[in-house]
């Protein structure tokens, strides 16, 4: 099990990094990480336009992209190596539209040796309604030593 506990600025950081490729995650560059560390990442975004579906709400494919993300940053704010998901659940509640701000709350739930268990609340910001819940289970043993982060 991961020892090393990392606050708030690694979780900043990681989100930054992560977000900053040109790959698919830098779709996660609205979101501001608003707290975290030892296990848990906070942020929050505001839904535009370029986020909805076709039915004019948050897109569910986004969604369990923040959710991926998000529970990962939580992890590694752990200590833990970011794994590779063996699970990933996302149940969507209420639809969320464009101008709303929506929070994001991940928790690291258990981190093993092998596996960790990653829990995520989306909420609207103004009446604190769920919008979705989901989680991951990922498989986390690495070798550290081969780390490059």
């Amino acid at each position: 099990m991961a020892t090393k506990k990392l606050g708030m600025d690694f979780v900043k950081n990681m989100s930054e990094y992560a977000s900053g490729s040109n790959g698919f995650d830098r779709v996660l560059r609205m979101i501001k990480i608003t707290g975290g560390g030892d296990g848990r990442a906070v942020g929050e975004f505001t839904v535009q336009e370029e986020h909805l579906n076709r039915q004019g709400t948050l897109h569910g494919g986004l969604t369990a992209t923040i959710v991926d993300n998000c529970t990962t940053y939580a992890l590694m704010s752990k200590g833990s190596h970011p794994g590779v998901t063996a699970n990933l659940n996302v149940s969507y509640i209420a639809a969320a539209y464009p101008g709303e701000v929506i929070e994001v709350d991940c928790n690291t739930v258990r981190a093993g040796k092998k596996m960790a268990y990653l829990d995520c609340l989306l909420r609207r910001k103004s009446d604190g309604k769920i919008i979705a819940k989901g989680g991951q289970v990922k498989y986390i043993q690495f070798d550290k030593e081969k780390l490059d982060f």
